[in-house]
């Protein structure tokens, strides 16, 4: 039998093989966390306490999959995002904080929202946090993969919020039950990794997370955002908004692209670590 503080030095100890000590650390404490069902204050309160042996005995698979550099989140199933705990699996990216930051920048700048697409939505994150937030009356987001659209459905049971989820290919189809020049809010964290910046990932990753959510080809890095921004261009309201999250190599491109489809108030921001990695901009009508 060993207890909880026992268990934690392991993990991280084992765990240091592939992460830097303080991740290893944070990681085997959620592990704990998610496996006892305790905050982060009760699992320091309760570290001299032994752990029940059929929680015990959960440890050593998770312990595996760890050390194959599998996201914690996939282990875990779930991740954090705004105020939520999604579900996640290997169809869906990972929410991160830069996708945090967007969504604070529309709730910040748009107070009354009644209607918003979000494109290429994964597990659902950037349409429920705006949902919760704002409110909106229709709410529409879409994907290619069925079996993250599965996720994003319990996603949005989970928190009690009504999406018309859509399965389709944004860069050959067009979001349905949208009339024209009706939409409040177009926002998109589509895909934006050169396929020459494999080499720079990470293999937790490269390996694990889903490589059409991820990369473009490194002939047309913009792809997904000019097919996009067209559509707004007839989807979009006279004042409608257009949020993008992008590779901050491509911010003045994206901004240039933007401004020449005739897109007004067009602005790249900055993240938390003073990179580009956001831009909005003003359908005029």
């Amino acid at each position: 039998m060993s207890t909880l503080r026992q268990l934690s030095l392991h993990l991280a100890s084992s765990l240091e093989a592939i992460y830097p000590a303080p991740e290893a650390d944070s990681i085997a404490g959620l592990v704990l966390e998610h496996l006892l069902g305790v905050t982060p204050l009760q699992r320091r309160m309760q570290a001299q306490e032994v752990v029940p042996e059929e929680i015990a005995e959960q440890l050593p698979a998770l312990e595996a999959r760890l050390l194959r550099h599998e996201p914690l989140q996939y282990v875990l199933g779930e991740a954090w995002f705004m105020d939520m705990t999604l579900e996640v699996t290997p169809a869906t990216l990972i929410p991160r904080p830069e996708t945090e930051e967007l969504v604070q920048l529309i709730i910040q700048e748009c107070s009354e929202v009644q209607s918003v697409l979000d494109v290429g939505t994964g597990s659902g994150c950037i349409p429920l946090a705006l949902c919760r937030a704002l409110q909106p009356t229709q709410v529409t987001a879409v994907d290619i993969s069925a079996d993250a659209l599965a996720v994003a459905r319990r996603n949005a049971v989970r928190y009690g919020c009504e999406i018309d989820f859509q399965q389709l290919d944004i860069l050959s189809e067009c979001p349905r039950r949208i009339a024209a020049h009706t939409l409040d809010v177009l926002v998109s964290n589509p895909p934006y990794v050169l396929e020459n910046e494999r080499p720079l990932m990470r293999p937790n990753v490269l390996n694990f997370e889903p490589a059409t959510a991820l990369f473009v080809p490194d002939n047309d890095p913009l792809l997904f955002y000019r097919r996009i921004a067209a559509l707004g261009t007839t989807l979009l309201r006279a004042g409608g908004s257009l949020y993008f999250e992008i590779n901050e190599q491509y911010a003045a491109q994206t901004v240039s692209l933007l401004t020449g489809l005739g897109y007004t108030a067009v602005a790249a921001r900055s993240d938390m670590f003073d990179k580009q990695r956001m831009v909005r901009a003003t359908w005029p009508g």
